[in-house]
């Protein structure tokens, strides 16, 4: 009988000094109690209170990234694991497969389009677009404040490690000796080390083959408010490769036809050929709890959240082209069969289902996994919270296998009735994400060049003033924007490009 033998497997390796030092080294303490008498470890201190390891070997991007964003205090606006909104590299896919990151790691361009997805504001430099006395700028200055992280991504054998390409933070800066801490993320193989910024900035000059671009280093800090309040794009489903193809290309030549002569009729070529599954191209972001855990008021937090969407949703419904969008889906016939529909379900009761049971797999944390929730009953009501204007909330019972539990979804309020198929007034309520309102979301992110091909003048000039996003308010403004920010990287991940052209994207 043969014995299976077990691999022994590899613990940690030993840090190659110099040129590193180890931080937990008296050398390292030395330089980590010098750094923070001159000032220079002030952004420290957020990065190392939510320091982790990467869970797979290539997730050294994903958890670099996900290390700073939770260190900016960026909120995803979604659930990871029970009622908690936190990132984690399992919720960073919206530039590339986590199957593929895994198999082969993540670009630099990626995760550039990653940052920026997750809401980050973000300046990316490749090393052969900057100089070592500029990265040397930018590193004192995220040493020197809390407001913003650097992320490098560095070849290790330029300081004798093993491996090859690694993305890890920068968490301190000593200018006597112009070191650089590097708080590596791969720590089941060496600890955070100190190393010669000019060493660092070496490591950074050399070419990924993969992409047979020069590497570099990623500046990240906070935007001014968190975007996505009440819109977000998603890749989840594999249609979006072909969503967004149809709305970055197919569009601009659609409104080129002789035919088009108003408003009407650019919206009936555009709708009349959306791909199917478009529904899952744009998502609604929910407000969910669990029914045990609320309670007859709100708390500050989700009040302020809750009248954020409203307002923004108000905004879209005020919009000229809102009406446009209202007045074409109201006039085709058998509404409810011919407009563009946002989900397979097109009756209130499957919708609320639908909401719930979504929102029961975001709370426990198996959002789009194989684990399926169903939803027992339903119930749509208003609550009247804190004494303020009611409440629109969809509750539901959903069972997993032997299990139950009670889901409840806060829904931004409806300044008009809207009818099931959210087209028109009627005495239903509506649920969101509603066609209408999505679609003009959708029509006011695409850049402003998709409608310059309309041969007749005069419409491509009220287009111009309908889809323009200057005159918007601010909070519905930056709703789009980001929206605009975010197709224009799904469209670079779609032709393989994100990895070419690093700028900011076009708003």
């Amino acid at each position: 009988m043969k014995m299976a033998m077990a691999m022994a497997g590899l613990y940690k390796r030993v840090l190659p000094s110099p040129p590193a030092v180890d931080f937990a080294s008296s050398d390292g303490k030395q330089l980590f109690i010098e750094a923070i008498q001159n000032g220079t470890m002030e952004g420290f201190y957020r990065l190392i209170s939510y320091f982790q390891t990467q869970s797979e070997p290539a997730y050294c991007g994903l958890a670099s990234l996900s290390m700073v964003l939770n260190a900016l205090a960026i909120d995803p606006g979604r659930k990871w694991k029970g009622p908690w909104r936190w990132f984690d590299e399992s919720m960073l896919d919206c530039c590339e497969p986590l199957e593929k990151v895994k198999e082969k790691g993540i670009s630099f361009g990626k995760l550039v389009c990653l940052a920026h997805c997750a809401g980050a504001k973000v300046q990316a430099f490749r090393t052969n677009q900057s100089s070592l006395d500029d990265f040397r700028k930018f590193v004192v200055r995220c040493s020197t404040s809390d407001d913003c992280h650097i992320i490098s991504s560095y070849h290790r054998a330029t300081f004798k490690q093993t491996g090859t390409g690694h993305f890890s933070p920068t968490g301190g800066y000593h200018a006597g000796r112009d070191m650089a801490l590097i708080l590596d993320v791969a720590r089941f193989k060496y600890p955070p080390h100190w190393v010669p910024l000019r060493l660092l900035w070496e490591a950074m000059e050399s070419v990924d083959e993969a992409t047979r671009q020069c590497r570099g280093f990623l500046l990240i800090s906070r935007p001014h408010r968190d975007p996505g309040l009440l819109y977000t794009l998603s890749c989840k489903h594999e249609s979006w490769v072909k969503v967004a193809k149809y709305l970055m290309d197919d569009v601009p030549n659609l409104v080129k036809t002789d035919d088009v002569k108003d408003v009407h009729k650019v919206l009936s070529v555009v709708f009349s050929s959306l791909p199917s599954h478009f529904g899952e191209f744009i998502k609604w972001i929910a407000e969910v709890r669990r029914r045990e855990d609320g309670s007859q008021n709100l708390s500050l937090e989700e009040n302020g959240r809750l009248s954020l969407k409203e307002e923004v949703l108000k905004q879209v419904q005020e919009t000229g082209l809102f009406k446009h969008v209202v007045a074409f889906l109201s006039s085709l016939t058998l509404c409810c069969r011919n407009a563009p529909t946002l989900s397979n379900e097109n009756n209130l009761p499957d919708i609320a289902a639908t909401v719930c049971c979504h929102g029961a797999e975001l709370l426990s944390g198996t959002f789009g996994s194989s684990e399926r929730y169903c939803c027992q009953e339903t119930c749509i009501r208003c609550l009247r919270a804190n004494g303020d204007k009611p409440i629109t909330l969809v509750s539901g019972t959903v069972v997993n296998g032997s299990s139950e539990q009670g889901v409840d979804v806060l829904v931004p309020s409806c300044p008009t009735k809207l009818n099931c198929c959210g087209s028109g007034p009627s005495n239903c309520n509506g649920i969101y994400p509603a066609g209408n309102d999505v679609l003009t979301a959708l029509l006011l992110a695409l850049p402003p060049e998709t409608w310059r091909g309309i041969k007749d003048e005069k419409l491509l000039n009220e287009m111009y003033s309908l889809v323009s996003t200057e005159n918007l308010p601010i909070l519905l403004q930056e709703e789009v924007l980001h929206l605009r920010r975010q197709l224009h990287l799904l469209k670079k991940c779609q032709e393989n490009k994100v990895d070419e052209d690093l700028g900011e994207p076009l708003c």
